[in-house]
């Protein structure tokens, strides 16, 4: 049998266990030579003769589904979210689609709350001024005290929630699946979406993308926020209205912004570049050594207990 794998971390150090894993089950392995999430006939000219397709955050749309080999049986994701890949072509073909909740939790959790503290003290831009020789005075904003209102209290809002209590912060969160028992442990208020951006100095999403959150931060839902408020995305780009976001902050209702998901990735341009208070990374919350090595076994062994009709807990279905 035959794997593809496009993740393009998966050939790292921190993965050997995981490419001995592949190795050992599979008498043959293509990787993802261009170094970018893949789209089209570049995902499917690699998956000749393949049996399972570990991926990235490749578009793994309905029309890719229908053209591929009649040899995939999996496809099994290195990480969590599958908003790119059309869970219902994939059921119609057959194709298992799995995924590797948990793996990178602490991981994109720990990068969030970076994000956070960069927007607020706006850290990029002062290092830039030093690195320049320039010796700028800045006035930034403490956490402590401050509302962190949590959009989705998956496990990596969880993880988010119990740091920023370590910081003395005050949390309200938003979940249709609350956990009333941790909520009530770590002393997080439960409120309504609109509640939640009316309320919070700071904004963190941990959404999929789907139809219903496309653009859940839009004009509408800045003008109701807290004048200055900090919004934080290292979730999924498309969560945001990117246009909306740079006219608030150029109008000074949007005090900071930091983003690792974007609405165009790699991203060649934007309105938000430029801005003050504002913080990019290239959607590189899940990559720590500890989340690769995690997302390598969990999305190899994934791959082998479906190929082998085992059962496999992290099946998603649509």
């Amino acid at each position: 049998m035959k794997a593809f794998v496009s993740a393009t971390s998966f050939l790292k150090p921190e993965n050997a266990a995981a490419q001995k894993k592949l190795n050992d089950f599979f008498d043959d392995a293509a990787y993802n030579d261009l170094g970018v999430p893949l789209k089209g006939d570049q995902i499917l000219e690699r998956l000749d003769g393949c049996s399972a397709y570990i991926a990235g955050v490749d578009y793994i749309t309905a029309d890719v589904i229908a053209r591929m080999p009649d040899s995939v049986r999996v496809i099994s994701r290195y990480g969590v979210g599958v908003d790119r890949v059309n869970l219902a072509a994939a059921a119609n073909r057959g194709i298992t689609v799995t995924n590797t909740p948990g793996a990178n939790s602490t991981a994109v959790c720990e990068l969030a709350f970076a994000l956070m503290l960069c927007a607020a003290r706006d850290i990029p831009r002062l290092h830039d001024a030093v690195t320049r020789g320039d010796w700028p005075r800045s006035e930034g904003i403490e956490l402590a005290g401050r509302t962190l209102g949590i959009v989705g209290m998956g496990a990596i809002g969880k993880r988010l929630a119990v740091r920023a209590r370590a910081f003395e912060m005050n949390v309200l969160a938003y979940d249709p699946y609350f956990d009333e028992a941790f909520a009530k442990e770590n002393e997080i208020a439960r409120t309504g979406l609109d509640e939640l951006f009316r309320l919070s100095d700071v904004i963190s999403l941990h959404l999929p993308l789907n139809d219903e959150t496309r653009h859940l931060v839009d004009a509408g839902r800045i003008r109701e926020m807290r004048d200055g408020a900090i919004l934080i995305n290292a979730a999924r780009g498309g969560l945001i209205d990117e246009q909306a976001a740079a006219e608030a902050l150029k109008a000074g209702k949007l005090g900071g912004l930091g983003l690792d998901a974007f609405e165009q990735e790699p991203l060649l341009d934007s309105p938000l570049k430029g801005l003050p208070h504002v913080v990019f990374t290239p959607h590189t919350g899940a990559h720590t050594g500890e989340a690769v090595a995690n997302m390598g076994l969990m999305s190899v062994q994934n791959a082998i207990q479906v190929l082998r009709g085992e059962p496999c807990p992290y099946i998603v279905r649509g």
